[in-house]
């Protein structure tokens, strides 16, 4: 009996380490396989990020080395780093995102200001000053929001690439100096809580009017299709990100995505000055050009997938019918409108004195 007892105590103990076993390895093969495409959609970004310090590092390298290195091709260390760190990007756009852009037949011969839509991270304008300096050697300037100076080790790259946290008066002046400069009015806000519905969050903002009205110079309205399928801000939690935003003023909404989608940057025909318009006329009238050319090229709402097919073979968009209602720049989040979203407003009126 003894026996018979110690047999079927090994037997069914086998029997439960056999089950927990199989279990076990069930589960972990379902848990990597289930966690696995999240987990790359998280860490793509990072890649952007690693190519950021590998460009600063760029800098810093000529700066240290640029007797030696650049005394045989030409004095200006910074432009031949620039050269470098634009080579790097327009290669990384080329081969992920198959990077186009469309109507340079519409940049000005002198000094111009470029406004652009923002996506969840402004991919489009890296993209975009890389093949601009390589190939027409035209230096693009643009306006960042302060706390990117702020990073470690990202100074000094801003810095290089002529990155300046601009109000009226320096954005007026880099234009007067003959510059290109580009600003994106919605900034930080409509990188973080922007969707792929592609509706500008401007609000009151009409620092870049003054800008250009100031600075007696055209505006190139600009618009990358699909930005907004290569990186999103993830909508869950949206309220409390919306709320520490206000409050602090720091982008906290993770960024996922880095898909290799199609992108490619429209620009639209330049709005000449107009030294009878008002900030408020002007603004609106470049947000309606913008409107337009994302009512001309971009799928709305945005599809992953639609844009990933478009690196094989690219669809013209289908033209909505005629008593479709179409949402104006207006009423979304711009112009004298302000949106208020589950109690919280987002009170940036100083950009009264700042550009975006």
């Amino acid at each position: 009996m003894g026996f018979v007892s110690y047999f079927m105590d090994n037997y069914i103990a086998s029997l439960y380490d056999m089950i927990v076993e199989y279990v076990d390895t069930e589960y972990s093969l379902w848990l990597t396989w289930f966690l696995t495409p999240v987990i790359v959609t998280f860490l793509l970004p990072a890649v952007i990020i690693i190519l950021i310090y590998i460009s600063s590092i760029i800098f810093h390298l000529y700066r240290l080395y640029r007797l030696r290195v650049v005394a045989g091709v030409q004095s200006d260390w910074r432009h031949a780093a620039r050269l470098a760190v634009c080579a790097l990007w327009d290669a990384h756009g080329w081969l992920w995102h198959g990077y186009e852009i469309r109507g340079l037949e519409n940049i000005p011969d002198g000094p111009f200001l470029v406004i652009y839509y923002h996506g969840a991270l402004p991919i489009d304008m890296y993209y975009f000053i890389a093949r601009m300096l390589l190939f027409k050697r035209r230096h693009i300037h643009t306006v960042a929001d302060r706390i990117l100076f702020k990073i470690p080790g990202w100074k000094a790259l801003l810095e290089g690439l002529c990155v300046i946290p601009g109000t009226v008066q320096t954005c007026a002046s880099v234009l007067k100096a003959g510059n290109p400069l580009a600003i994106s009015p919605g900034g930080v806000y409509e990188a973080q809580f922007g969707d792929h519905h592609y509706r500008l969050n401007w609000k009151s903002r009409v620092g870049f009017a003054k800008v250009a009205l100031e600075a007696k110079v055209p505006i190139v309205p600009m618009f990358t299709q699909n930005v907004r399928e290569a990186f999103r801000t993830v909508g869950w939690l949206r309220n409390v990100w919306l709320r520490v935003y206000a409050a602090i003023r720091v982008p906290l909404a993770p960024v996922y995505g880095g898909f290799p989608v199609k992108l490619v940057t429209h620009l639209g025909p330049a709005i000449p000055y107009d030294p009878e318009a008002t900030p408020d006329q002007l603004q609106k009238k470049v947000a309606q050009a913008i409107e337009d050319l994302i009512e001309e090229h971009q799928r709305i709402p945005g599809s992953i997938f639609l844009a990933l097919a478009e690196r094989i073979q690219e669809r013209p968009k289908q033209k909505k019918s005629s008593n479709t209602k179409q949402l104006s720049n207006g009423k979304c989040q711009n112009g004298d409108v302000r949106t208020k979203q589950n109690g919280v407003t987002d009170s940036s009126q100083s950009d009264k004195a700042k550009v975006s």
